[in-house]
């Protein structure tokens, strides 16, 4: 807390959680979903030697939170109406982050986010694996939330 004082301020460790995905996106990622918490840090840990394509393989952050009226089920299981009711008014804006080993995204766990398409090399040891840890209490707003609004 002390590193990141605005943004962590009195956030508690409310979950943390790890994946370790396939090596190819067809096989899937993580879908458009908002997490029940207030900071969202996601550490990613395979060496960057197994990402084929650098520009892919991290994570898309939308500059849109679900409304205060939709429930859990809402925002996080019924991606049509996420995409229908919020994503496509804002025309998608989003900023994609790229994988990097090591490298730590943090943000408003309220803002929908998806896994970025990805291809890793093959085998056990190459799998992209994602550390998520999550602080605080959700913050939902009005689903047009800019994130430059909130910085």
């Amino acid at each position: 807390n002390q590193a990141l004082p605005k943004v962590m301020k009195n956030h508690s460790l409310k979950y943390l959680w790890a994946y370790k995905y396939d090596s190819d996106y067809s096989n899937g990622g993580i879908n458009i979903h908002a997490d029940q918490a207030a900071v969202n840090v996601n550490l990613w840990i395979t060496p960057e030697d197994a990402n084929l394509d650098k520009s892919t393989g991290g994570l898309v952050i939308f500059t849109a939170k679900p409304p205060s009226n939709w429930d859990f089920a809402a925002y996080n299981t019924d991606t049509e109406r996420v995409t229908r009711d919020i994503l496509a008014p804002s025309n998608f804006h989003n900023v994609t982050v790229p994988y990097r080993e090591n490298r730590a995204v943090i943000f408003d766990s309220a803002l929908f986010h998806h896994t970025d398409v990805y291809k890793f090399k093959q085998g056990y040891e190459n799998r992209r694996i994602n550390l998520t840890i999550l602080y605080g209490e959700m913050q939902m707003g009005d689903a047009r939330t800019r994130m430059e609004n909130e910085l």
